[in-house]
């Protein structure tokens, strides 16, 4: 669904660089990687190839993923590193196997399934990176792709931070014969699915050595996307030239500085952007869009995080 827009003021932007226009060496020192996770390393570690794949100093991933899941792991590098803050809390999407202990109906399994979707309450396992402690968390999507036997094959959309491991071994304690996950593969997470440039690290391997001993980019553009492209799920605002100095500074953005803003509530994240489609700032909206589009004056967005260079 596209986000409504309002105008407040028609504006060109002549300042800067459209994101498909930049070079590769631009996107190595601020991109991101949709790596396609293999099973073995954690996502610190895939982090650290990416990193040393591309000879730079720093990369990081979007959500810690277990050894043995495999999928879509964003990872940022850069001055991009600091995006995947905001991919943490984004919705993720899986799909896994579930072992049942004991045989049950299938309508006894979809019927308790169901209770799953909605808010749950779930504790954390023993082995996790969060204190251990009862957490509400949201199930947008669950639903069974395939039955054979005893193995369930489904597929779950969830709030940032849901255990499927737990979510399995919970819906295996509702039905009162056992289960537990024995694949899982995240298959989004936030704006990035499978279908998006997903590559392996052999693959970004292969296209950074193409680059720099064929001096050919095709592999390695296909590899790397831009900054922007992780802010698909993040209403944005755009800016007019004037005012884009004064936010590489830090400053707050003013309503005077506003073009056009798509629809958000007050105390929502909101991406500031050029009107060359570049990402200024991230921030925190101080008034809605509707509150901004009807006022001339005022604080529209407190800047959190700066990503364009100063200038």
């Amino acid at each position: 669904m596209t986000a409504k827009l309002f105008i407040k003021r028609e504006a060109t932007g002549t300042w800067g660089k459209k994101p498909e226009e930049r070079t590769s060496e631009e996107l190595i020192k601020c991109g991101i990687v949709n790596i396609d996770k293999p099973k073995g390393p954690t996502s610190h570690q895939v982090s650290d190839y990416v990193q040393k794949i591309l000879g730079i100093t720093k990369a990081g991933h979007s959500g810690t993923l277990d050894p043995q899941v495999t999928g879509v792991q964003p990872i940022g590098v850069g001055r991009a590193t600091r995006i995947t803050e905001f991919l943490l809390t984004a919705p993720k999407e899986y799909v896994g196997i579930m072992h049942l202990h004991h045989p049950v109906e299938e309508s006894i399994l979809r019927n308790e399934l169901k209770k799953f979707i909605g808010k749950i309450r779930q504790l954390p396992p023993l082995k996790s990176a969060v204190k251990r402690e009862v957490r509400t968390r949201e199930i947008y999507e669950f639903e069974i792709l395939e039955i054979k036997n005893q193995d369930v094959l489904f597929r779950v959309k969830c709030q940032a931070g849901t255990y499927i491991r737990k979510l399995c071994h919970d819906l295996g304690q509702e039905l009162k014969i056992g289960a537990h996950m024995t694949e899982l593969r995240r298959t989004q997470a936030g704006p990035f699915t499978e279908e998006d440039h997903l590559v392996t690290l052999n693959d970004l391997d292969d296209a950074y050595h193409f680059y720099t001993d064929e001096k050919n980019d095709k592999f390695l553009r296909h590899c790397l996307q831009s900054i922007e492209n992780a802010l698909r799920h993040i209403p944005k605002c755009w800016v007019l030239d004037s005012a884009i100095t004064s936010l590489t500074h830090g400053r707050d953005l003013a309503i005077p500085g506003v073009s056009k803003l798509e629809n958000f509530r007050k105390g929502e994240t909101v991406a500031l952007m050029s009107l060359k489609e570049e990402l200024i700032a991230i921030g925190e909206a101080k008034m809605s869009a509707v509150e901004i589009n009807t006022q001339e004056k005022g604080i529209a967005v407190k800047v959190r995080k700066v990503f364009m260079e100063v200038i």
